[in-house]
């Protein structure tokens, strides 16, 4: 029986799924999707970005989109590797612990260029109580555009 690949951003709980970039219920946004891979040790996010995003160099994505990108996909694969550290697997049921940026850095390596794909990887360095550590990569057509370093932080209930 094959396994069914579930986003991570379709977990979050209802009045989390409205974020610009990766909301599954945000009309306007990007609905960027993580997934889990199939070891687990990593959570991926492919996209093709759209020329109406492009920076100031023309045929670029801007820089800003860049940050966006990694911030989506660092906080979505905090919620999956906190919530695989506690013994659990995604399902169609999970209703996943939401994550948010405390800190977010990143270092520009060469430009993404538009109308390609993109394939963004994230990977715990450190998982806490409350707080995960993500490095992430960013490549297009094998080479690594950009990487980021991302502490997340769990959501308190109040919010």
């Amino acid at each position: 029986m094959e396994k069914q690949r579930i986003a991570i951003q379709d977990t979050y709980g209802e009045r989390f799924q409205y974020c610009w970039g990766c909301g599954p219920k945000n009309e306007e946004g990007l609905h960027l999707k993580s997934y889990p891979s199939e070891s687990g040790e990593e959570s991926i996010c492919k996209f093709t970005p759209e020329s109406k995003y492009t920076g100031g160099v023309p045929k670029n994505l801007f820089g800003g989109m860049i940050a966006m990108i990694f911030d989506c996909h660092g906080t979505a694969s905090a919620a999956w590797f906190k919530h695989r550290d506690k013994g659990l697997e995604l399902t169609e049921d999970t209703v996943i612990l939401r994550f948010v940026t405390a800190r977010l850095e990143v270092d520009f390596r060469k430009p993404v260029p538009m109308d390609k794909e993109v394939t963004v990887t994230a990977r715990a360095e450190e998982i806490g109580e409350r707080k995960v550590i993500l490095n992430m990569e960013m490549e297009v057509e094998g080479e690594v555009r950009a990487r980021s370093k991302m502490v997340a932080v769990a959501v308190k209930d109040n919010m």
